[in-house]
């Protein structure tokens, strides 16, 4: 029985020898924008012959085929396995053992003074007592008298004094070990701490001294490009500040490492498409559901700190779409755009957005920035198939005539009309484009029973319910690295640690820009070039102007464009409104055709206390159809731009001042036909 005992107390000790654990560093650290790169260092003493080495406390975010290791010298690898351990570490073990020792060595040191205590109560017991009883002598004399009680009085201070700073002393180490006791149980109940190991059996033909790296890929771990724009006048250079925010939640904290951050990714597939030979057959009378696609180039990265987006709609012209639906993928979670295409949603999981509308094709994006402004582009084949069936509000058609398209109950080839009602009253021989879409507010669609109800045999056809407005108001993927000069220590906490990448001055030309047929606010505009030497990614940039915040946009480096502009923020003491001219003289008919005639006037006023200058842009309308005219075209003093329809005026006013700006056109098409305005 003495031996079996004798060998359960020796086991761990063997099981201790035979198992080679070697603790690492983590020195360098190559950040993509999602993962990492880890590279460790480890010192130790290899035996000759085979030896079977365990790498501990690494991240358990480790891809295993992504494990390289350097300088094994003479030595070679025989195999090597990577594995998460999930038990307890033996370090929370050590550490309570070493804090119940302490709590002990507290014990004695506390019983000690409190013996002294006592001690001292019993001296003080009798020093009382003697004082009592030498009252009781009548024979002695005056001196002797003050001689004994000064004697008493400075032995009773002495003994109460040292009892309290003896009391002092017992109650800090009281506390000590009460905070020991807390430290003990917090390290009880803390989880199990899981972390990844890496076995490798080595063989060498000697013994030697091993300086290894070992470099391995890790999950949750990226950054994130972000900017800061800053300028302090329309006269001075714009300064931009390439930032990086990193985070990682590995399960090791990065300790005073040296950080690289790469602009590409690990993992991408890089094989090289091939390109077969297409076949063209007839499908059987159908159309085929499935169409030839490609892999778009990954422009943005998804930003896992981003727990609010916000942004604006549009689509091929710049015009705002309401009624656009917007989820998270994978969830039910969502919103719609505003009148305005405005959107704001809150995001508690998930990585990408879609956005979807009837008429328009599907986009997902990766959630890469809390500004997020996407251009919908048109689907024609899905328009060509799109008929108003429902009934009662449609909500998706509201501030929307362009693109409304009822079909009613066709005899023959005789078109059947819905009936306009414009702000409750009847509209005669209404067409779409009788009403600028900037005066709409709303627009209800009506078909059934919910049309005749309420206007008997007129809504026989259906009835479009229109709302006008009440009032206005003026108003690469590359292999690029960015090796860090300064080392960083990151937690594994998933905070984000921001690293300034460089600092760039860019000469600047500054404008300020009114759009009214899209936005009647005025913006400040910034443009620069050779900003493809910066190696830039797409990411949100904070702009500050004047010392003040002006708001976020989104840098895009993919643009073709020779020059990035940027938007400084919007300028309140300017104001544009752009109006509609009625002229109710002009004809609406012509024989088998409908007329619109268009006149606009653009109205800015500077109310600032200096000159400035100011782009202003409108546009025409081009035909994708000819049986649509567009003719009369008055552009007056601005440059026109035929292929793309847009008005452009260049200028100048001194304080106080305003400017009027007008130009018209004529749009002629069948009357029974409908057209998008």
């Amino acid at each position: 029985m003495k031996k079996l005992i004798f060998l359960l107390l020796l086991l761990p000790v063997l099981l201790s020898a035979n198992n080679n654990q070697v603790t690492s560093k983590i020195k360098e650290v190559t950040v993509y924008l999602n993962g990492a790169q880890i590279k460790r260092n480890a010192v130790f003493n290899l035996k000759q012959g085979t030896s079977e080495i365990t790498f501990t406390g690494l991240s358990t975010k480790v891809n295993e085929s992504s494990i390289q290791i350097g300088g094994l010298q003479a030595a070679s690898i025989l195999s090597m396995s990577y594995n998460i351990n999930y038990l307890s570490s033996s370090d929370s073990r050590g550490r309570t053992q070493l804090l119940y020792n302490q709590i002990d060595d507290l014990d004695f040191k506390i019983t000690t003074l409190n013996n002294i205590i006592l001690g001292l109560e019993e001296e003080e017991k009798v020093i009382n007592a003697n004082r009592s009883l030498n009252s009781n002598v009548k024979d002695l004399d005056l001196n002797k008298i003050k001689e004994i009680s000064t004697y008493y009085r400075a032995r009773i201070t002495a003994i109460k004094n040292e009892i309290y700073t003896t009391s002092l002393q017992i109650k800090k180490l009281e506390l000590n070990k009460r905070a020991m006791k807390n430290q003990i149980q917090e390290i009880n109940q803390a989880p199990q701490k899981e972390h990844g190991e890496i076995k490798i059996v080595f063989d060498s033909a000697i013994e030697t001294n091993l300086d290894l790296s070992i470099t391995y890929i890790v999950s949750d771990a990226g950054w994130i490009p972000n900017y800061d724009l800053k300028s302090s006048t329309i006269n001075t250079p714009l300064n931009l500040t390439y930032k990086a925010h990193v985070y990682q939640n590995t399960g090791n904290d990065w300790n005073n490492v040296k950080i690289s951050l790469a602009t590409n990714n690990p993992n991408i597939n890089i094989s090289k498409p091939n390109l077969n030979v297409k076949y063209l057959n007839f499908t059987g009378g159908y159309k085929s559901k499935y169409t030839s696609g490609f892999v778009k180039k990954n422009k943005y990265v998804y930003n896992p700190m981003v727990k609010q987006v916000t942004g604006i709609v549009t689509d091929e012209s710049g015009a705002p779409v309401p009624g656009v639906n917007i989820v998270i993928k994978g969830s039910s979670k969502g919103t719609q755009t505003d009148f305005d295409g405005n959107y704001n949603l809150t995001i508690e999981s998930g990585e990408q957005l879609v956005f979807s509308y009837l008429g328009f094709e599907t986009q997902e994006l990766p959630i890469f920035s809390s500004l997020m402004n996407v251009k919908m582009n048109e689907n024609i084949e899905a328009l060509d198939e799109v008929v108003v069936v429902g009934y009662g509000t449609s909500g998706g058609l509201n501030g929307r005539v362009s693109g409304v398209n009822i079909r009613g109950v066709t005899k023959k080839n005789e078109p059947k009309l819905p009936l306009y009602v414009v702000d409750g009253i009847v509209a005669k021989n209404f067409a779409e484009g009788d009403l600028d879409s900037n005066e709409i507010q709303s627009v209800e669609v009506l078909k059934g029973s919910n049309a005749t109800s309420i206007y008997g045999n007129s809504g026989t056809h259906g009835v479009i319910v229109i709302t006008t407005k009440k009032s206005h108001s003026s108003e690469e993927l590359t292999n690029v690295k960015f090796n860090i000069k300064k080392s960083y220590t990151i937690k594994s906490n998933s905070d984000i640690t921001a690293i300034e990448i460089n600092t760039y001055k860019l000469n600047a030309d500054y404008e300020y820009l009114a759009v009214p047929i899209i936005n009647e606010n005025v913006f400040l505009t910034a443009k620069f070039k050779d900003w493809e030497k910066y190696n830039l990614l797409p990411g949100e940039a904070s702009i500050y102007f004047n010392g003040n915040y002006s708001g976020k946009t989104t840098i895009d480096p993919y643009s073709l464009k020779k020059e990035m502009t940027i938007s400084l923020g919007i300028d309140s003491n300017i104001s544009v409104n752009r109006r509609k001219v009625q002229n109710f003289k002009s004809k609406s008919f012509s024989g088998n055709n409908r007329i619109l005639n268009k006149t606009y006037e653009l109205v800015v006023k500077n109310n600032k206390t200096t000159s400035i200058k100011i782009k202003l842009l409108d546009r025409i309308p081009l035909s994708q159809n000819k049986e649509i005219k567009v003719d009369n075209i008055e552009f007056g003093d601005s440059s026109y731009n035929k292929k793309k329809g847009i008005l452009s005026w260049e200028l100048s006013l001194e304080k106080q001042q305003n400017q009027t700006k007008s130009f018209s056109y004529q749009i002629k098409y069948p009357k029974y036909k409908h057209i998008s305005l």
